[in-house]
């Protein structure tokens, strides 16, 4: 059964959580091709139909029913969608990996550990600047007013999101709040989530294919109705279902290697931005003669 579609396009992000809402009810190929689509926004205006069905493991015609399913005629008319709201830009998907492999292609020779480096600082740069273009204001502001009001904050990242949560537990650490990571040192994962409890925050931190341990703790703290801070690649991330607020963060990628610097700068801003709202009410509080009872 085909989505409800009208004349007028629909933009992007109104298109993919239209494909959010439905993901759970699609079948396993055409959930290939959502979550292509969730992570190669800004290419797909430029992607073949054969690409895309090469990339996500299925035959071309899944990715025209894919399209259909959402009320369009056929791919390409899906297409202008994404070519309405990219158009003019470059793409820091595909295009990117197409530049990393037409470099190799043009220098088949050994690369330097100079010209590595430099490829790898330019897909950097490529994440922080989407990171910037796409960062979503009102959800940014509503992780902050959480974290504010936390009573404690359980963090819980694994494998190499795992760096990631131990730098928001040092940051945080420098501020009045309780902090907890969720190490699962000694596989006591259930252990250390067990006490979450409402009026407490848990930030989980998960990228594809997506921790399973991660997954629990959220799935706990949900049941104990702890409020949560998912930060993730795509709307269609397990995770994104349990998110009280939700930040997305698309890593730039060089040699099949993901980055972890766009991520980092998110984390840090957002403890900037916690750091600076906790010090306008003490000085709030001072200007009322009531710092101390802060």
């Amino acid at each position: 059964m085909q989505e409800d579609t009208t004349d007028e396009l629909p933009n992007v992000d109104e298109l993919m959580q239209r494909v959010a809402d439905a993901y759970d009810s699609l079948p396993r190929q055409l959930k290939s091709v959502a979550s292509y689509l969730e992570q190669h926004r800004s290419s797909v205006m430029v992607d073949r139909t054969s690409d895309i069905a090469a990339s996500c493991g299925v035959h071309p015609s899944a990715v025209v029913r894919f399209a259909q399913r959402f009320g369009f005629s056929g791919f390409s008319d899906l297409q202008e969608v994404f070519k309405q709201a990219y158009a003019g830009q470059n793409p820091s998907g595909q295009t990117y990996k197409q530049r990393i492999r037409k470099l190799i292609d043009d220098k088949p020779g050994r690369l330097s550990g100079g010209n590595v480096a430099r490829e790898f600082v330019a897909a950097c740069r490529n994440g922080l600047d989407e990171l910037e273009a796409t960062l979503d204001d009102e959800q940014f502001e509503a992780a902050v007013s959480m974290l504010q009001h936390a009573e404690n904050i359980y963090v819980i990242g694994v494998r190499r999101s795992f760096a990631v949560a131990s730098y928001i537990v040092y940051a945080l650490q420098h501020t009045a709040k309780r902090v907890h990571l969720i190490s699962g040192f000694g596989g006591m994962f259930r252990e250390q989530i067990r006490s979450v409890k409402k009026g407490d925050v848990v930030i989980a931190i998960s990228f594809e294919p997506y921790g399973r341990e991660t997954q629990y703790c959220l799935r706990i703290a949900h049941h104990h109705q702890a409020q949560t801070l998912v930060i993730t690649d795509s709307l269609l991330s397990p995770l994104a279902r349990y998110a009280s607020a939700q930040l997305y963060v698309k890593e730039g990628s060089a040699f099949a290697f993901r980055a972890l610097t766009s991520t980092i700068c998110l984390c840090q801003a957002l403890f900037v931005a916690l750091a600076y709202r906790l010090e306008l009410n003490v000085e709030e509080a001072k200007d009322t003669g009531g710092y101390d009872d802060f």
